[in-house]
């Protein structure tokens, strides 16, 4: 898939081959989990690692990247996360390990 945007960072028009949108399971520092979604996991894990991703990563730290998933577009990973976050504790530890309950 080819997507093509505006980016006001770059201040230009740019397309993307491949892009993909994922949610995402971190283990904090104080051991808890922390879900969220990207379009690019490598460069947001790199924002939370070096506390420049979310509060509640800049306040307890990353441990490591538990889970992913992959989508392609925005609206399917939000509901996805959506979906992660209602889980309970065990039910997301079944799902980083290989079972999938929803």
């Amino acid at each position: 898939m080819i997507f093509c945007a505006i980016s006001l960072k770059e201040n230009r028009f740019v397309c993307y081959n491949n892009y993909m949108w994922y949610a995402y399971i971190l283990e904090t520092g104080k051991g808890t989990l922390y879900t969220g979604i990207t379009n690019n996991l490598e460069r947001r894990i790199s924002e939370h690692t070096r506390g420049q991703g979310a509060k509640y990563t800049r306040i307890f730290g990353v441990k490591k990247l538990l889970y992913h998933e992959r989508f392609p577009s925005r609206a399917l990973a939000l509901s996805r996360e959506a979906q992660i976050k209602g889980l309970t504790r065990r039910q997301k530890i079944a799902l980083i390990q290989g079972g999938s309950l929803l």
